[in-house]
């Protein structure tokens, strides 16, 4: 396990094993540290008589990557254990390549439900159209027995035709495939023959028109989830015949569609929904901020009489969110009366509308909205600075490129990579020049940000101008750097071979920590309480599934990284996400951590980890309302809420964890 650990941190197969624990002095005890074979090679492990080191190291072949793994992975298709072919199965998805289509597509027959639906989850992540027939035709098949199963209470389970065809609808929306989706879940009226939530969201995320008559249907459902999905999916559709439907989900109890209609009606834009929405808008003691901080940034879409009055009176809300979201809505309805509106207002003492602020006026014509971001670019946060250099770029402004150049060496890598993402959107010549520079620049930065910039904004410029930047980067000091400018150098040169290059993957982690006991047989379930003004959220942490990920989290949170930060980012009905020092999304510990893609779904109260791109993480770590299934196996899952959702359901933007503690079974560590 410690090996199998090392090489998928490593993002390689194989490689040679490292050094043992030393041996006790002598009269001194300690504990044997089995000793590894001179070299490790996930290959020969997934011959083992062992099913469960075949089952494994499945897995880490999956999350290293490499498209040599596929026809090591095959064979395990055919295993005597349906937990190895289901685990081949999802490594397959994983790595992603084509080639390993057709024999998952056999693998559809499989008589295990646990297989059928990991060769739909890996079929869906290949992205290859052609297996959107055989996923239908097996859906169409167990359609008939999921009334029954659908109803089981833990939606985790993998091993039920229910998750069989959960996962099979979720590969049909990964594959655009809306015929076949219609197939399984819609009678010949059009009408749904499954009411259960994952064929809400199969139908609301395709944004078909077709889906329009089922979707109506699914919204007056009396479930929760489902409703939700289908309010989301008639948003999406901008049909006013929706709104009828639409409007009663105002005033439910249920806050998910509650939610999810207040988007919906924004999106839609009938006048109609205007007075619903200011009600909700100017608040209650029923409205909760969050449910009220949708209605003004939905108002945003809707014209009618009386919204930008009631709008502009809630520029003195005592929330930041709140005037940030009516500057953008009195904006999206009325430019030129937003400049008047502007002209009264003084400088917001909260960096967060003044973003927003820099965000807004880039959509202003560029003699609007060019003064005052030249002004805003002296503000002394610079997290509105970067806003500002984006927003200059997007309005136009014919100095972008000089205050770019000048803005490369800036103390703030996040105004760098700012600085860098503008000069390669305008291609401005002395980018050219200046982007190297900025690249050798940033190597003395912890964080990754501005240097990926750089390399993304050189790239724009062209493979021959940018090869010999690409080619250092592939041998960056941090993976996530390298993971970037391979993939630059593949879409380029197809023939390049990256995969290799940038491999093994560097590793902040001593060796010791792949051979810790908490990591390969942890004793215990881990607990995490994150402590906040709102009430205590407990978190089981998965140790098993992300063993790296958890251990990340749990050594910051005994060094106190967490506290005092803040939930920078609440999307209703979705997630909250902690963990940033900076505050703006884009903070982190200093260095990123490899993803543990597993298996795990995200439900209510999932525990994730944030990401840029793939293996991006580090401290960021969000918290889901409701289920989420476009984020299964993307993003680590690593624990869920099993006390707390209702503090969960609270948070607002701007909230401080005031501590995280950690409890190992045999101590609380973090406690004051």
């Amino acid at each position: 396990m410690a090996g199998i650990l090392r090489l998928e941190d490593q993002r390689v197969l194989r490689g040679p094993a490292f050094a043992t624990a030393p041996a006790a002095a002598p009269g001194t005890s300690a504990s044997v540290t089995p000793a590894l074979p001179p070299d490790l090679d996930l290959g020969r492990l997934l011959t083992d008589t062992e099913a469960r080191v075949r089952r494994r190291a499945a897995l880490a072949v999956g999350r290293v990557g490499l498209p040599e793994g596929v026809p090591l992975l095959t064979p395990l298709l055919n295993d005597a254990d349906p937990e190895v072919r289901q685990m081949a199965a999802f490594a397959l998805g994983l790595i992603g390549d084509r080639s390993a289509r057709d024999p998952l597509v056999t693998a559809l027959a499989d008589q295990s439900p646990l297989v059928q639906g990991s060769a739909c989850e890996a079929l869906g992540l290949i992205g290859d159209p052609a297996a959107a027939a055989p996923i239908g035709a097996l859906l169409t098949r167990l359609v008939g027995v999921l009334a029954e199963m659908a109803a089981d209470a833990d939606e985790s389970k993998r091993d039920t035709p229910a998750a069989a065809f959960r996962l099979g609808l979720e590969a049909l929306v990964r594959l655009k495939a809306y015929d076949a989706l219609a197939a399984a879940v819609l009678d010949a009226s059009g009408q749904p023959k499954v009411r259960w939530w994952p064929a809400a969201f199969a139908l609301g995320r395709l944004e078909d028109k077709r889906a329009l008559p089922a979707l109506l249907t699914l919204a007056g459902d009396n479930t929760p989830y489902t409703k939700a999905f289908a309010a989301k999916g008639l948003g999406a559709l901008r049909d006013r015949s929706a709104v009828p439907v639409l409007l009663p989900l105002l005033t439910g109890s249920d806050s998910g569609a509650q939610v999810e209609a207040i988007r919906a009606l924004g999106r839609i834009g009938d006048p109609g929904a205007a007075q619903p929405l200011l009600r909700i808008a100017q608040g209650g003691s029923a409205t909760t901020p969050q449910v009220r901080l949708e209605a003004v940034t939905a108002l945003g879409g809707v014209r009618a009489a009386g919204v930008t009055d009631a709008l502009v009176d809630m520029l003195s809300d005592r929330s930041p969110a709140i005037r940030a979201a009516a500057l953008r809505s009195i904006a999206a309805l009325d430019s030129e009366g937003f400049v008047a509106v502007l002209s009264g207002l003084d400088a917001d003492p909260d960096w967060h509308v003044r973003t927003a602020l820099a965000s807004i006026l880039s959509t202003l014509p560029t003699r609007t909205g060019m003064p005052r971001l030249n002004a805003m670019l002296a503000d002394s946060d610079q997290r509105v600075v970067a806003a500002v250099l984006n927003a200059l770029v997007k309005i136009g402004a014919p100095n972008a490129g000089s205050l770019l150049l000048d803005h490369l060496s800036a103390d703030d890598p996040v105004v760098r990579a700012a600085a860098a993402t503008g000069l390669g959107e305008l291609r401005a010549p002395a980018g050219a020049q200046a982007l190297p520079a900025a690249y050798q620049y940033g190597l003395r930065d912890s964080t990754y940000v501005a240097r990926a910039a750089v390399v993304d904004a050189f790239a724009k410029y062209g493979i021959t101008s940018a090869r010999s930047l690409l080619d250092a980067a592939l041998a960056d000091k941090d993976w996530a750097v390298r993971v970037k400018a391979g993939a630059l150098l593949k879409q380029a040169d197809p023939a390049v071979d990256t995969a290799t290059r940038i491999r093994p993957a560097p590793s902040h982690l001593p060796a010791e920590t792949y051979q810790a006991a908490r990591l390969i047989s942890p004793p215990v379930s881990t607990q995490a309480y994150i402590d906040t003004d709102r009430g205590t959220i407990q978190i089981e942490l998965a140790v098993l599934d992300a063993p790296l990920t958890v251990d990340n989290f749990i050594t910051l949170a005994r060094k106190g990284f967490f506290t005092g930060l803040t939930f920078h980012r609440v999307v209703p009905n979705f997630v909250v996400q902690a963990g940033d020092p900076r505050g703006d999304g884009e903070g982190g510990p200093g260095y990123t951590i490899r993803d543990e893609i597993n298996e795990r779904p995200y439900l209510r109260g999932t525990v994730g980890m944030a990401l840029d791109w793939a293996d991006t993480g580090g401290s960021q770590f969000f918290i889901t309302h409701a289920p989420a299934p476009h984020l299964d196996a993307k993003y680590t899952a690593f624990g869920r809420v099993i006390a707390g959702m209702d503090v969960v359901d609270q948070i607002q933007e701007g909230d401080v964890i005031r501590r995280v503690r950690v409890w190992d079974g045999q101590e609380m560590s973090g406690e004051k």
